[in-house]
C-alpha cells in the first residue's frame, strides 16, 4: 500500500539519514553495544548533518522546520537499522519541545546552539525509584532559596543519563507536589551535588546509556527554571503526546522490518526437504503479521499527519503508542519463533530486535497507562 504522507523533500531527507547511518553509526555500533554507550563524536556528526534540532529556529542553529514528518522519517530509519543507542529521537522529540516551547529568550541562546550542534546532549528526568509512571508520586524536591532552588532527590532509568550535559528535572516546588506543585529545572553538567550512578545493565538497547541520577543539595539558579513555576504537570502532559508518537513510529517500523527479514529467512531456510515458506502454517503466520502491520501503519500514518498539523490529541497518541508497541512485541516473539534456534542467537537481527524492543511497551507510559487514558476519555 503506497504511503501518502511524505513529499519528495521528506524522501530526500530519508536518503540523508540513511547515508548518515551507513557512515557514522553502523560501522561503530557493535563496539558501542560492547561499551554500553555511544560516542560523543557520533552526536557531533549528527549535528553537522543537520539531524539535531530539526524544529529549532534557524537563528539558534536548528533546522527551522517544525513538521513532525521529518522526525518520523528519522525515527523510521533508525528503527529499520536497529540502532537504538544514539538517542536522537529522545533529544529532538522529547526534550526538544520543552526547550523550544518553554525556554526564555536568554535560555534559548544559552542552550539551543549546543543542542543543535551535538555539543550539548540532553536528557529528561521524571521517573523515580518509587514513582514509575505516576507523576503524582514524584518525591524529588526543589526548595526556594531566594536566588536559587535547592534540589534533592533521585531519578532512575534516565536515558542519556551518562552522556547528558543538560538534564530537565521534574521536582516538587510545593509540599504537596502533584498536578499543582511540580516544576521543571534544568541541571547542567558539573553542578555541585549532581551525581550519576552506574550505567544500568539492561537486557536490550545496550549502547543506549541509562543511568540513575542523584541530587544532593544542588543549587539550581532561578535562571534555570523552565516554564512556569508549579506548572510542570501541564507542561509534561502537553508534550507526552509527541513522545508517545515517536515511540509508536519506531514500533511499527520495527515490526514491519521484522516481517521483512523473517519472510526472507523462511524462503531460504529448508526443513523436511523444502523451504519453510512452503508450509501452510508459516505462510499463515507471515500473512497475519503483514496484515496487522498494514492496518497499524494506516492508523499511524494518519496520526503522523494529524500531529504534523497540530491536530493529534492525547487519546489517539495513547492508542497509537499502546497498539503499535504491543504489535512490535508480538511480532518480535513470533518472528523469533519462526527462526527456530537461530532466532536465539545474537548474530541474527531478530534476537537483538526481541530484546531491544521489549522496553517499548513500558517507557513513555506503560500499555496499562495508555489504556487508562483511553478508557477515561470514553467512560469518564
Amino acid at each position: 500500500m503506497e504511503r501518502q504522507i511524505y513529499t519528495a523533500e521528506h524522501e530526500a531527507f530519508r536518503d540523508t539519514v540513511r547515508t548518515f547511518l551507513a557512515k557514522e553509526v553502523l560501522p561503530h555500533y557493535e563496539q558501542w553495544e560492547r561499551d554500553g554507550i555511544t560516542s560523543r563524536a557520533a552526536w557531533l556528526a549528527a549535528g553537522r548533518q543537520g539531524l539535531l534540532g530539526l524544529a529549532v529556529d534557524e537563528e539558534y542553529g536548528g533546522g527551522g522546520n517544525p513538521d513532525f514528518r521529518y522526525s518520523a522519517v528519522l525515527g523510521e530509519e533508525f528503527a529499520r537499522a536497529g540502532v537504538s543507542g544514539l538517542a536522537v529521537g529522545l533529544h529532538n522529540d522529547i526534550v526538544g519541545p520543552y526547550l523550544t516551547g518553554l525556554a526564555t529568550e536568554e535560555q534559548k541562546r544559552r542552550w539551543l546552539p549546543g543542542f543543535c550542534s551535538g555539543e550539548t546532549i540532553t536528557a529528561i528526568a521524571m521517573t523515580e525509584p518509587g514513582a514509575g509512571s505516576d507523576l503524582q508520586g514524584i518525591r524529588t524536591t526543589a526548595e526556594d532559596k531566594g536566588d536559587h532552588f535547592l534540589l534533592n532527590g533521585a531519578k532512575t532509568f534516565i536515558s542519556n543519563g551518562i552522556l547528558a550535559d543538560l538534564v530537565v528535572v521534574a521536582a516538587k516546588t510545593t509540599p504537596e507536589g502533584g498536578a499543582h506543585g511540580l516544576s521543571l529545572l534544568v541541571v547542567e553538567r558539573g553542578a555541585e551535588g549532581f551525581e550519576r550512578g552506574r550505567n544500568l545493565d539492561k537486557i536490550g538497547q545496550k549502547s543506549q546509556d541509562t543511568a540513575e541520577l542523584f541530587f544532593h543539595d544542588v543549587r539550581v539558579p532561578k535562571e534555570n527554571l523552565l516554564g512556569e513555576r508549579d506548572g510542570a504537570f501541564l507542561h509534561l502532559m502537553t508534550n507526552l503526546a509527541q513522545e508517545r508518537m515517536a515511540i509508536a513510529v519506531a514500533a511499527i517500523t520495527a515490526a514491519e522490518h521484522l516481517v521483512e527479514i523473517t519472510s526472507t529467512y523462511v524462503k531460504e531456510r529448508e526443513a523436511f526437504g523444502r523451504p519453510l515458506s512452503r508450509l501452510q502454517h508459516i505462510r499463515f503466520e507471515i500473512a497475519e503479521m503483514a496484515t496487522e502491520c498494514a492496518v497499524t501503519r494506516a492508523f499511524l500514518d494518519r496520526c503522523i499527519a494529524d500531529h504534523a498539523e497540530g491536530k493529534l490529541d492525547a487519546v489517539h497518541a495513547s492508542m497509537a503508542k499502546w497498539w503499535a508497541t504491543e504489535l512490535q512485541k508480538r511480532t518480535a516473539d513470533r518472528c523469533l519463533q519462526l527462526h527456530g534456534g537461530y532466532g536465539y542467537m545474537n548474530e541474527y537481527p531478530v534476537a537483538k530486535a526481541f530484546t531491544d524492543g521489549r522496553i517499548q511497551t513500558i517507557y513513555g507510559g506503560t500499555t496499562e497507562i495508555m489504556k487508562e487514558i483511553i478508557g477515561r476519555s470514553l467512560l469518564g
